[in-house]
């Protein structure tokens, strides 16, 4: 007998990650133990959707972007959105949960809709922000783009061997 997964899908851009995007994948986590066989499914959106809603391209292409998703371990499953149909996944997959980012609202307002006409039994969550005003990663960025790059003379560092902390 074959057991179905039931899924927690989440969605995201995932451009040069940080202990937000780490949060919002760990919440995700949370609502997926009280599902049976479940998984995390992150969708990566496209290098072209993320330009039409931000208005600028990423720091990482996507597939660099789905790449260094997958190699934390944060998802089971990390898919790249579809390029001509922006639910393609949901159809597909049938998650029970979506959770939706607190800052996420593009595409947003047809889900419902689409858990109705898809006879979807799943619900759509907010999930919490987790230290907006540090890990966002347009501040994050800001931020980066701010800082200028100093070149460290590295001949003055003496290495020392660390010893383990001992708690």
């Amino acid at each position: 007998m074959e057991t179905t997964n039931q899924i927690v899908m989440v969605f995201g851009t995932f451009d040069s990650l940080h202990a937000g995007h780490e949060n919002m994948l760990l919440q995700a986590r949370t609502i997926a133990k009280k599902l049976i066989n479940p998984l995390v499914v992150a969708i990566v959106a496209r290098d072209k959707t993320v330009k039409q809603i931000k208005g600028h391209a990423t720091e990482n292409d996507e597939k660099s972007r789905v790449q260094a998703l997958h190699e934390t371990g944060w998802a089971d499953m990390v898919l790249i959105g579809d390029k001509k149909d922006k639910y393609m996944h949901i159809k597909k997959y049938r998650p029970t949960i979506i959770g939706l980012g607190y800052d996420q609202f593009a595409f947003t307002l047809q889900l419902e809709k689409l858990i109705i006409d898809l006879n979807l039994d799943g619900k759509i969550v907010r999930l919490k922000p987790y230290r907006p005003d540090i890990y966002k990663s347009s501040l994050i960025k800001e931020k980066n783009d701010q800082t200028p790059i100093v070149p460290i003379d590295t001949t003055s560092f003496e290495l020392k061997r660390l010893e383990p902390v001992q708690k």
